[in-house]
């Protein structure tokens, strides 16, 4: 790559490259306590409930990137954590989690569907939810998001250990008086504040690969909290430099590729971890 070529990618892409490198840390550590739950789909139920809140902005006559539109999102995102916190709680009915959570997906998905096709230009509005727009990312976008990521990445800091407790031993928790129900929503309201802002730039798909294939890469390879966190972190950075990169040289759809590169460090990842366990 010559030096033209060099700048020429550095302007398109910084923001873009920014944005996965500051970003996915944050969804590397919610991702992990997916992996543990047991939940793999919750963020993609969460994030399909975000777009259903944004197709209920659109059809009121908002833009996608106007602020009512953001708050109703995040309202009903907010409704979507309450009834995951609900219902991981509940001992009423010998129903799964993950039940709950495929059907909360699966409804909200043909709600975006439905709403989407009474608004003008509804395909095209779908594509953008499901894939949105990082390559278009501005140092605005990374600035306000990095305030919020970095305020909420303090909030799990702080009460890690309650969060971790919840995430491996409910039963353990409630023994130690531990209002699991409300920290539990407070665990899934603030998730649902980072899936609604970063669907935004990512969409569906990339926000649900950086949030899920790091955290199981790290899970294959390490036991510590600490050692997952630096491994997920490293494979996000991976997979956001091989993705940004392909889809420059390729021109190709730029979250897309990213996700195709977590795939691929998955599989990488699947293979070694095999091995080595073999060896061992």
């Amino acid at each position: 790559m010559n030096p033209n070529d060099f700048h020429v990618l550095w302007e398109v892409m910084k923001w873009p490259l920014a944005a996965c490198l500051i970003f996915p840390p944050l969804l590397v550590y919610m991702g992990l306590h997916v992996v543990k739950r047991e939940v793999i789909f919750v963020d993609l139920a969460l994030a399909q409930v975000a777009a259903l809140g944004t197709c209920v902005a659109l059809l009121m006559g908002h833009h996608f990137d106007d602020r009512f539109t953001f708050w109703m999102s995040l309202g009903v995102t907010f409704l979507g954590a309450a009834l995951f916190s609900w219902s991981r709680t509940s001992r009423r009915f010998q129903v799964p989690q993950e039940a709950i959570i495929g059907i909360t997906f699966v409804v909200a998905a043909a709600g975006v569907i439905l709403l989407l096709s009474r608004v003008a230009g509804g395909k095209e509005e779908l594509e953008h939810l499901l894939t949105g727009d990082i390559l278009n990312v501005q140092a605005d976008d990374v600035g306000q998001r990095s305030i919020l990521f970095l305020a909420i990445a303090a909030f799990y800091g702080t009460f890690h250990k309650r969060f971790a407790l919840i995430s491996s031993d409910p039963d353990g928790a409630q023994t130690q008086v531990l209002r699991v129900r409300l920290w539990d929503f407070l665990f899934y309201a603030a998730f649902a504040l980072v899936v609604v802002s970063f669907v935004r730039i990512a969409g569906v798909l990339l926000t649900f690969a950086y949030l899920i294939v790091p955290a199981v890469c790290a899970v294959m390879l390490a036991k510590e909290w600490q050692a997952r966190m630096i491994i997920g972190g490293i494979i996000a950075a991976i997979a956001s430099f091989v993705g940004l990169y392909a889809s420059y040289r390729l021109d190709l759809p730029t979250g897309a590729s990213v996700v195709v590169a977590c795939g691929l460090l998955l599989a990488l990842v699947n293979v070694y971890a095999s091995l080595r366990s073999r060896g061992a």
